[in-house]
C-alpha cells in the first residue's frame, strides 16, 4: 500500500478499508511511516471523519500492538468504569469498594494523572504503604480474595495508542470524535473486561462541551465496544462544576471515604449511586435497577463498602490506621471568601482545576513531582446563597509561594450574582446499543 495514496483517499472524503486502515498503524508504530505522513494523515480524519467501521478497525488494530489481559482466571464479570476526565471525579474510589462489597469483581488498571489532580493511582499513594506495583498472579488473586484490586498500568497496553495519541498532541488533532473514542476503547479492551461503562462528561469543565458532542462520542464508543463483543453502555453526566467538594489528591480520599461511611449526599454519591446501578446490570443478567439500589444502599448503610475499602487498603500495604486518623494536607492554607451577597451563579470547573494544580495536586508535564497534600476544598455550589466574607474555598500546600496565584485563580472561577440561578441537571441521560435515552432534571433524585 501507499502511504501518499492513502492521505489522498482520505483527504477526498472516502472510507478506508479495514485492511488500509490496519496498514497504516501497524506501518507508523514500525516507523515504516514517518511523522510527517502520520500528521496529514490525522489531519485529515479531522477534517472527513471516520466511519464505524473504520472506527473499529482503527481500535482493534492498536489494541492488538500490545499486551491484552486475561482475567479469566477471576470468578463472575468484571466490569471497568471509564470517565472522560473532570473536576473533583472522585467515582473509582467510591465505586470500586461499594461495587466489591456488593459481591461485583473489580479489576482496576489505573493511570498516573497529567493534569489538575493526579490519576486514581497517585490519589490511593496518598495512603502510607499503599502499592500499585502489582503482578498479575497478586492482581487477579487478590481480586479473587476480597472482589477488588487496583494497579498501575503498564506502558505494553495499546502501544500504537500512545504514540499516535502524542502525534496527536503536537499537531492539532486531539479534538476528534473518532480519534477520542479509539484511543479511549483501544486500552479499555486491551484491559480485559467482560464490559464496558462509560462516564462520558459534558459542560463547561469537560472536553465535550455541549450535549451534543457528548452524545456523540458516548455513541461512537458504545458502537465500538458492542461491535467487539464488549457489553457497553455509557451515562452522560455534568461537569459545569466540580463533582465532589474536594481537589487533590489526599483530599480526594477522605470524600470519598466520606461517601462510603454515608456521611456525604452530594453530586459525586448520586452520580456513583448511578454508575454503580449500571455496572451491576451489566455484571449480573438478572438485576433490576431497583434491585441494584436496594443492594447498594444496604451495603451503604450497613458499613459494609467502608469496610471493604480499609480491607483493600490493608492488602495492599496501606496503613489503615493512619487513614482512619486522616490524611495529611498541605501546610500552609489560604481561605477563599465572598466579596458580596448573592448567589453562587457559576464555580468554573476548569479554572478550580488549573488552581488545583498550581497547588501542586497535579502534573504539567509527566515529569513533575506531585504534592499529594494540595489542592482544595470548594464548600459552594452552583445556586447556593452566600454573605459576603462567606467561605467560598479553602486551599492548600506546602509550597507557600503558591497560594497567592492559586488564590486568584480560585477567585475566577466564582461568580456570583443578585439572583439566583437554575442548576444543570447532573445525570443528563444513557447511551447504550438500543439508542439514546435523555433524563428529565430529577433522574438522580428518584
Amino acid at each position: 500500500m501507499n502511504m501518499v495514496d492513502l492521505i489522498v483517499k482520505k483527504r477526498d472524503g472516502h472510507a478506508l478499508t479495514p485492511e488500509e486502515v490496519s496498514y497504516i498503524v501497524e506501518a507508523y508504530v514500525k516507523d515504516a511511516i514517518p511523522d510527517y505522513q502520520m500528521s496529514a494523515f490525522l489531519m485529515a480524519v479531522f477534517f472527513q471523519g471516520m466511519s464505524e467501521e473504520e472506527t473499529v478497525a482503527l481500535t482493534r488494530t492498536m489494541m492488538d500492538s500490545g499486551d491484552q489481559m486475561d482475567l479469566s482466571a477471576i470468578k463472575g464479570v468484571v466490569v471497568d468504569k471509564h470517565s472522560t476526565g473532570g473536576v473533583g471525579d472522585t467515582t473509582t474510589l467510591v465505586l470500586a469498594p461499594w461495587l466489591a462489597a456488593c459481591g461485583i469483581p473489580v479489576a482496576k488498571m489505573s493511570g498516573r494523572g497529567l493534569g489538575h489532580t493526579g490519576g486514581t493511582i497517585d490519589k490511593m499513594e496518598s495512603i502510607p504503604g499503599f502499592r500499585v506495583e502489582l503482578t498479575m498472579e497478586e492482581f487477579v488473586s487478590n481480586v479473587n480474595k476480597i472482589g477488588l484490586a487496583l494497579a498501575g498500568q503498564t506502558g505494553s497496553i495499546a502501544p500504537a495508542d500512545k504514540k499516535i495519541y502524542a502525534l496527536r498532541d503536537v499537531t492539532g488533532t486531539v479534538e476528534q470524535k473518532a480519534l477520542i473514542a479509539s484511543s479511549i476503547m483501544s486500552k479499555k479492551l486491551a484491559s480485559g473486561a467482560g464490559a464496558i461503562l462509560l462516564d462520558v462528561k459534558v459542560g463547561s469543565g469537560a472536553f465535550m462541551k455541549n450535549l451534543e458532542d457528548g452524545i456523540a462520542l458516548a455513541k461512537s464508543m458504545v458502537d465500538i465496544g458492542n461491535a467487539m463483543g464488549r457489553e457497553t453502555k455509557a451515562i452522560l453526566s455534568s461537569m459545569d462544576q466540580p463533582l465532589g467538594k474536594a481537589v487533590g489528591n489526599s483530599l480526594e480520599v477522605m470524600e470519598a471515604i466520606k461517601v462510603l461511611q454515608g456521611e456525604e449526599k452530594g453530586d459525586l454519591y448520586y452520580l456513583c449511586l448511578e454508575l454503580a446501578k449500571e455496572m451491576m446490570l451489566l455484571s449480573l443478567a438478572d438485576m433490576t435497577s431497583k434491585k441494584a439500589e436496594e443492594i447498594l444502599l444496604d451495603r451503604l448503610e450497613s458499613g459494609k463498602a467502608h469496610d471493604k475499602f480499609l480491607e483493600f487498603v490493608a492488602l495492599q500495604g496501606g496503613d489503615v490506621e493512619k487513614l482512619r486518623e486522616g490524611l495529611p494536607v498541605g501546610s500552609y492554607r489560604k481561605r477563599l471568601t465572598a466579596e458580596n451577597d448573592g448567589y453562587v451563579a457559576k464555580v468554573e470547573a476548569s479554572a478550580v482545576g488549573l488552581a488545583a494544580m498550581h497547588l501542586g495536586a497535579g502534573r504539567e508535564t509527566k515529569d513533575s513531582i506531585i504534592d499529594l497534600g494540595a489542592g482544595l476544598r470548594i464548600w459552594k455550589r452552583i445556586g447556593d446563597p452566600v454573605a459576603k466574607g462567606e467561605l467560598l474555598a479553602e486551599l492548600y500546600t506546602n509550597d507557600e509561594d503558591k497560594l497567592l496565584e492559586a488564590r486568584n485563580l480560585l477567585k475566577d472561577a466564582f461568580v456570583i450574582e443578585k439572583n439566583q440561578k437554575t442548576t444543570s441537571p447532573l445525570l443528563l441521560g444513557k447511551v447504550d446499543r438500543n439508542g439514546v435515552e435523555l433524563w428529565d432534571e430529577d433522574h438522580y433524585r428518584t
